[in-house]
């Protein structure tokens, strides 16, 4: 019995451990909100600006995703630590890598990527470093990029209208 008792306390001081998840959000500041912070929301999120880690959609005005994040942002300014999926702002920012389309309504956008795996529309677009990426824009950088040496898998460094690195770094 003593066992039972010790192992119950246990499991339950344990399951305190695992990460919430929900499967709603609204949000007027990261800590006004229904869910905490750190909850991960998979579901939709509505936010003035909202802070969750997510695997879904988030509308609102600021979207934050924190950890490795996934779905669709749809806001004036969205960034995330890592992201996989949409980005649609007019600021768009992944510090770290970022797969999929970072965009801009008819292309007035600022798109940043640190690692970018896809493609960015927008006014100006950068891209710390890149592994398959496509840039279409007023202004385009890689600066892994060079200056026309391995085209046409690379482009240049800075371009305008289109840039590209369609291999490894």
């Amino acid at each position: 019995m003593k066992r039972f008792i010790v192992m119950a306390i246990g499991c339950a001081l344990a399951a305190g451990t695992f990460a919430k998840t929900a499967g709603f959000q609204a949000s007027l500041t990261p800590d006004i909100a229904v869910e905490d912070r750190d909850t991960r929301i998979n579901g939709i999120s509505l936010n003035i600006w909202g802070e969750n880690p997510q695997s879904g959609f988030a509308l609102g005005f600021v979207n934050s995703a924190s950890d490795d994040s996934k779905g669709l942002m749809l806001g004036i300014v969205n960034y995330a630590e890592s992201y996989t999926g949409a980005q649609l702002g007019f600021f768009n920012y992944t510090r770290g890598e970022f797969v999929g389309l970072q965009a801009g309504w008819h292309f007035f956008a600022v798109n940043y990527a640190g690692k970018l795996s896809g493609v960015q529309l927008g006014l100006v677009n950068y891209a710390e470093t890149v592994h398959n990426g496509l840039q279409i824009g007023l202004v385009n950088i890689m600066p892994e990029n060079e200056w026309f040496e391995d085209f046409p898998s690379d482009l240049a460094k800075g371009m305008v209208i289109v840039n590209w690195s369609f291999g490894a770094k």
